[in-house]
C-alpha cells in the first residue's frame, strides 16, 4: 500500500462517488476506480457498498479512514515543516479572534508586518468555541480568546487581564455625569450580555457577579457578538458590560463608559493553538512576538480607548 492509494480512497469515501473524486484529483473515472479495486484487492476486502448513486464505508473501510487520515495528515504536516523551516518569511498566518479582543491584535500585527512584510494576514472572527473549533478543524491557526477556554490538546498563552466596563447611552434617562457606579446600581438596569454559542463564559461570570451583589440581572438580550450589542446600548435599548478595550476597537460617540467600582471580575484573555498539529515558523514569529511583547500589548488593550 502506498500513499497515493489511500489518497485516492480518502478523496472518495469524502466525495461519496468516484466521479466527483476523479473530478477533485483531476484524473479521469477509469484509472481511480482501478486503483481502487487494487486497494481492495492488496487488503483483500471491501471498503465501499453501493447505496443508490452514492458509496459508504464498509466497516473496515471505516477503519482504513480513520487511520488514512492521520497518516495523510502526518505526511502534508511533514511537508509543511520541511518548507517553512529554512526562514518562515513567505507564506499565510490564519488567525482567529474574538471581536472583544481586537485590541490585542493591534501591536503583535504591527510587528510582525515591520519584521516579516510578505507573510500575509487572514483574519478570522468568531467567539470563543467556533474559534476553538476552527483550529481543531486547521481552518486558522492561532486564535486570541476570551476565557474560559477548554484546554485539551491545546497550547496558550495568558495575556493582560482587564477590567470590565458598562456602555449606555449617553442620554440614559436619569444617568448622570458620573463616571462610576457601583454593581447594585444595576439592579433594574436592562442589560445586553455577550453570550457564547456554546459553552460557559463571560455571561455566566457577569450574572454569578450580579447575584453575589444580591440581585438576579435584568438581561433583556444576550449576543456572541460584541459590536452589535455595543450598537444596540448606543441606540438605548439597554447597558452592555463588555472589556474596556471594546469600547476601543467599536468607539461610538453615543455611548458613555462608566467604571464599575466594586466588580471583582476580569475579562481574562488567551492565544492559542492546537498543541497536536505542527505550527508553521509564521505562527511561531507570531507566537514570539506575542509573549515579547506583553507589557505593550496591556497597556493598549487598557488605555488606547480613555
Amino acid at each position: 500500500m502506498d500513499t497515493r492509494k489511500l489518497r485516492y480512497f480518502k478523496t472518495i469515501a469524502d466525495e461519496k462517488q468516484v466521479t466527483k473524486a476523479a473530478k477533485k484529483l483531476h484524473m479521469a473515472q477509469p484509472p481511480l476506480s482501478q486503483q481502487l479495486k487494487l486497494l481492495e484487492n492488496e487488503l483483500n476486502v471491501s471498503l465501499f457498498e453501493r447505496h443508490g448513486r452514492y458509496l459508504e464505508l464498509t466497516s473496515a473501510g471505516k477503519a482504513l479512514y480513520k487511520h488514512a487520515c492521520k497518516i495523510l495528515q502526518t505526511i502534508d504536516d511533514a511537508v509543511l515543516e520541511t518548507k517553512a523551516i529554512e526562514s518562515g518569511k513567505l507564506g499565510m498566518l490564519k488567525i482567529g479572534v474574538n471581536k472583544s479582543c481586537f485590541s490585542y491584535m493591534i501591536h503583535p500585527i504591527q510587528t510582525l508586518r515591520q519584521i516579516y512584510p510578505d507573510v500575509q494576514i487572514a483574519l478570522r472572527e468568531g467567539d470563543t468555541y467556533s474559534l476553538t473549533e476552527q483550529l481543531h478543524q486547521r481552518e486558522i491557526e492561532l486564535a486570541i480568546v476570551r476565557l474560559p477556554v477548554q484546554l485539551e490538546q491545546i497550547s496558550s498563552v495568558s495575556l493582560p487581564s482587564e477590567p470590565y466596563v458598562l456602555a449606555i447611552a449617553k442620554d440614559w434617562p436619569g444617568l448622570t455625569r458620573t463616571k462610576q457606579m457601583s454593581m447594585k446600581d444595576l439592579k433594574d438596569l436592562p442589560l445586553l450580555l455577550l453570550h457564547r454559542i456554546s459553552g460557559t463564559g463571560q455571561y455566566e461570570k457577569i450574572v454569578n457577579e450580579c447575584k453575589r451583589h444580591g440581585f438576579v440581572p435584568n438581561v433583556v438580550c444576550e449576543c456572541p457578538d460584541a459590536s452589535l450589542l455595543i450598537a444596540l446600548a448606543a441606540a438605548g435599548t439597554g447597558g452592555t458590560i463588555i472589556p474596556k478595550s471594546s469600547l476601543f476597537a467599536f468607539h461610538s460617540d453615543a455611548l458613555a463608559m462608566i467604571e464599575l467600582t466594586d466588580i471583582e471580575i476580569q475579562a481574562d484573555a488567551a492565544m492559542i493553538w492546537s498543541s497536536d498539529r505542527y505550527v508553521s515558523k509564521q505562527a511561531e514569529h507570531f507566537i514570539t512576538i506575542v509573549k515579547e511583547g506583553m507589557g505593550e500589548i496591556g497597556r493598549i488593550s487598557q488605555t488606547e480607548n480613555k
